[in-house]
């Protein structure tokens, strides 16, 4: 990891680091990936079955694609029941938390016979992509499948690559049945979403896709939106830590290092007012690496993305926090929610040493799809107003359209707007 002195200029330098690993930079796949997306929605099937043959080198057709509810049985006896009971306590506090996001319609009437309002309903139905290929992350599949259930959406169906023998990992379709997975297709990389986007004859066109992957399910969900729904452009994981003198350096090492396994590009960034912490962090650090097991990903990371800011005040240490806006934001320091209280941009915030980025991966209950590369400046992190959509009512008596009309028409007539103002007028015609 780089120890830097933070500055206005180190700081400007970090952030122009950081936005280079943005898929917005990644415009060379686009060609391909539209080429994938025209043929599924010229071709379908056809076109989904000749991509998965050339991309998971596996031979899919109409009696294959869907996963059968004997697979779903088989996969509950392949893998341990504790696991099965963990999957399903965290499934249990990933509900009781988004429970809580719920909202109601509403209805407001007024003397004069207006009423104003506010309809809350469900999409139809929701689709989520789930990763395969180097790993699977069932806890993934929980994140954006429960908040979708909590919504109320109907149906929730679900892609993801299985490998060269056919078969989806035990754990993802366990994941699946558990959180309420309706349909699974064994489709993976953009064909899956242009098949979710505009429906072939085996999977149906969903409203909204969600999901993590690889640069070419990014790029393609970037190129269907507006045809679909999707949550974000997701780029690669990032972790901040805020600490003082008196963080376990131990702590902080194997929570920074917890992000920097994800990949190469993973961001891992501690910011610090105490040298000493500094050079106990490094020291740290270079002892779990001799004992991890994706140590090449590691170090690759730290060596691109992983930064020791040492700022001069913990009020420094925040601004850049903000600034930097991350994924993910550990604060271990002596009183951790002063700190808490001006951090205006995170996608997720960690207090004090007994609350690792890990607890809130897999199991606390908020949803660990968050804003990444800077964007939790205007994103939230996925619930269930992400599987929601919203309909005014709105409702005017004569009595209350009287009172209004001429404000209405002056505002039409300024506009330039004449036959707005017409049908306000007609209703008026003695005015």
């Amino acid at each position: 990891m780089k120890t830097v002195k933070l500055t206005a200029d180190t700081q400007k330098d970090l952030l122009d680091s950081l936005l280079k690993r943005s898929p917005n930079n990644y415009s060379e796949y686009e060609d391909v990936v539209a080429e994938i997306i025209k043929n599924v929605r010229e071709k379908g099937d056809q076109a989904v079955f000749e991509y998965t043959k050339k991309f998971d080198k596996w031979e899919i057709g109409t009696d294959t694609i869907r996963v059968t509810e004997a697979e779903i049985e088989d996969a509950f006896g392949n893998i341990e029941q504790e696991f099965v009971e963990v999957i399903k306590r965290a499934a249990a506090n990933i509900e009781d938390f988004h429970r809580k996001q719920l909202r109601n319609s509403w209805i407001d009437t007024k003397p004069d016979g207006s009423i104003l309002g506010q309809r809350i309903l469900p999409v139809a139905i929701s689709g989520v992509y789930v990763p395969g290929g180097k790993a699977a992350y069932p806890s993934s599949l929980l994140m954006n499948v429960i908040p979708a259930k909590v919504a109320g959406v109907e149906k929730v169906i679900m892609t993801t690559p299985a490998g060269a023998d056919g078969k989806v990992p035990a754990g993802t379709l366990v994941a699946a049945r558990v959180a309420g997975v309706d349909e699974i297709y064994k489709v993976g990389g953009a064909q899956a979403i242009a098949a979710m986007a505009f429906g072939t004859e085996s999977i149906p066109k969903v409203d909204k896709i969600t999901g993590p992957g690889n640069i070419f399910v990014a790029l393609a969900k970037k190129a269907c939106f507006g045809y679909v729904s999707i949550d974000s452009i997701a780029g690669p994981s990032e972790i901040l830590v805020i600490a003082d003198e008196t963080a376990n350096p131990r702590y902080v090492a194997a929570d920074l290092l917890s992000q920097a396994e994800h990949d190469e590009l993973a961001s891992a960034i501690l910011i610090t007012t105490d040298e000493k912490l500094a050079e106990a962090v490094k020291e740290q650090i270079e002892g779990f690496l001799q004992e991890l097991s994706r140590t090449e990903i590691i170090r690759k990371s730290l060596d691109n993305y992983g930064y020791i800011l040492l700022a001069d005040s913990m009020g420094d240490a925040v601004e850049a926090a903000n600034a930097i806006a991350s994924e993910h934001l550990e604060i271990l320091t002596k009183d951790p929610y002063a700190i808490m209280t001006k951090i205006r941009n995170a996608g997720a915030i960690f207090l004090g040493e007994y609350s690792s980025e890990p607890l809130g991966d897999y199991y606390a209950g908020p949803n660990h799809i968050l804003p990444t590369n800077g964007t939790a400046k205007f994103f939230s992190p996925l619930g269930v107003d992400d599987f929601i959509k919203k309909t005014s009512i709105i409702s005017y008596s004569k009595e209350a359209l009287e009172k209004a009309h001429k404000d209405i028409e002056l505002f039409a007539e300024k506009e330039g707007l004449t036959a707005h103002a017409n049908s306000i007028k007609v209703r008026f015609p003695e005015a």
